[in-house]
């Protein structure tokens, strides 16, 4: 059992690289045009918590090494795509990406380690990782679900990338097996959601792939009615 937990948390280390790397095409866009358009920053800007939370976690639990070294990865990655969000994106955009990185990234991602070293040990500390970790996770599915929504109200895949789309479904699948083998529901739980929303994905994908691009304006007034419906 020891063996094929460790061969299935290898793969999902490679497949998990392979996640943090898809937004490079969006990435390679912004460069290109000089501009953000209508990405967010907050997607990357938790990413990078989330990738930080996870590492802490698998340095924490005896174990959990496969988790920690991937996440580094992430940590990394993230960090790039912030950086080039910084530079790229509006000034009002900019201001609000830096202060969202220090409230987020700086300001919570320490009090969560101070607390969790000076207040628990052991077991509690484990958990208490755990279930930020897990419940970050839980929350970023928003994102998903915002682009889903965008899709819907715009029919056009053009802001829900394919290879982002399945790499959420490969992803969430792997890792929630791998949760399954080790008996850790804080994988578990976030890992199973992220299968069922990348599944979800790939339907829409299949639904709207065909249709014709929409103008931007279109993209804009689509956007715009997701604000007002919030």
């Amino acid at each position: 059992m020891e063996e094929l937990s460790f061969f299935v948390g290898v793969i999902g280390n490679v497949v998990s690289v392979l996640v943090f790397l898809s937004p490079v095409g969006t990435f390679w866009r912004i460069i290109k045009h000089g501009s953000t358009e209508d990405f967010e920053s907050v997607p990357y800007v938790c990413t990078l918590l989330n990738s930080c939370l996870w590492t802490y976690y698998g340095i924490t639990k005896p174990g959990a090494y496969l988790v920690a070294t991937v996440n580094g990865f992430g940590i990394v990655a993230e960090a790039v795509y912030v950086v080039l969000f910084l530079v790229y994106a509006p000034r009002k955009t900019k201001v609000k990406t830096g202060i969202l990185v220090g409230i987020i990234d700086v300001g919570f991602l320490a009090a969560a380690i101070l607390v969790t070293r000076l207040a628990l040990e052991g077991e509690s500390r484990i958990d208490a990782i755990g279930f930020m970790c897990a419940g970050l996770n839980i929350i970023m599915y928003g994102s998903p679900l915002a682009a889903m929504k965008t899709v819907v109200s715009s029919k056009s895949v053009e802001y829900m990338p394919f290879f982002l789309s399945f790499s959420l479904f490969l992803n969430g699948g792997i890792w929630a097996f791998y949760a399954f083998l080790e008996h850790d529901i804080f994988l578990g739980v976030p890992n199973g959601i992220g299968f069922l929303l990348g599944t979800a994905q790939l339907i829409l994908y299949a639904i709207y792939s065909n249709n014709p691009r929409p103008s931007n304006h279109s993209i804009s007034q689509g956007l715009l009615e997701q604000g007002l419906q919030k």
